[in-house]
């Protein structure tokens, strides 16, 4: 594993020195050239919370990657150069989901030389964040995104995002993850059927004031107005908007268009504009 292979994945050109202009262009950089997407999880392709397994997959193989690949690669880039870096567990959305939320995400909090702060620093939440936040309470305009921390307990914290369709969040404690239970909750979320990422297909992209998403057939676009969608209509066409607008080449996903229909049609029922109002 090498920084340069990083950097040129990201199209970063700048200095390797822990200071703040640094962690703010690394986080910006990586967010708008890496997908979050599930891929290898709908084809049935292991994957792990090892960050050398998270560097052959994102920088040599040009892909994207879940939470626990893309925040497990960002971290050891980061301890690389030298910040300090706290491997952090969290829960997405526990208040809906409770304790079984546990461990679902990976997060990362990150300090600076002098810092009396960490910041939270996540290239791994499906892009919204875009720049690092210190870690106390306050709202950010990260367009098309509002995001924010709240303080919860004495060292509890939850991160919100919101693109003007509600909150989606995450829970967690300022303290180092339990590692065993987050391999045992990335394990779980790639294998049981009860999974949402074996049950749906995945892939966001952000870009600089939008955010697009594939879910299943759907493809919509997050912008600062409002929001567009539309539905795929072939594995041709899944493959295509794969490869252009995610930069994802996984010509293997066809074959998952009968299941990706079928979820859909579970889910909406037999109206072909379901999902896109």
């Amino acid at each position: 594993m090498q920084l340069e292979p990083y950097f040129e994945r990201i199209g970063y050109t700048g200095p390797a020195e822990p200071t703040q202009d640094v962690l703010g262009s690394l986080l910006r950089a990586h967010a708008l050239r890496v997908p979050f997407e599930n891929l290898d999880v709908q084809l049935g392709r292991s994957t792990t919370t090892d960050p050398g397994a998270a560097y052959d997959k994102i920088v040599m193989r040009q892909r994207g990657g879940w939470c626990y690949e893309q925040n497990g690669l960002f971290g050891w880039v980061l301890s690389t150069i030298g910040f300090e870096v706290m491997r952090v567990s969290a829960a997405v959305m526990r208040a809906d989901r409770g304790r079984i939320a546990d461990d679902n995400h990976l997060t990362l909090l990150v300090r600076t030389a002098g810092d009396d702060v960490p910041q939270l620093v996540d290239v791994g939440f499906g892009g919204s964040m875009i720049a690092p936040i210190q870690l106390r309470e306050g709202e950010y305009d990260q367009a098309p995104f509002r995001i924010g921390l709240r303080q919860l307990a004495a060292s509890r914290w939850q991160f919100w995002e919101d693109a003007g369709d509600d909150e989606f969040s995450f829970d967690f404690a300022a303290e180092a993850a339990d590692e065993a239970a987050l391999d045992r909750k990335c394990r779980y979320l790639q294998s049981s059927p009860d999974s949402s990422f074996v049950q749906n297909l995945v892939a966001q992209v952000r870009l600089p004031d939008s955010h697009v998403t594939l879910r299943g057939k759907v493809l919509s676009r997050a912008l600062p107005g409002g929001e567009t969608k539309r539905l795929l209509e072939s594995p041709d066409e899944l493959v295509t908007t794969l490869r252009d607008v995610f930069g994802l080449d996984v010509p293997a996903i066809a074959t998952l268009w009968p299941h990706i229909e079928q979820r859909h049609a579970d889910v909406f029922g037999d109206d072909p504009s379901a999902d896109t109002d």
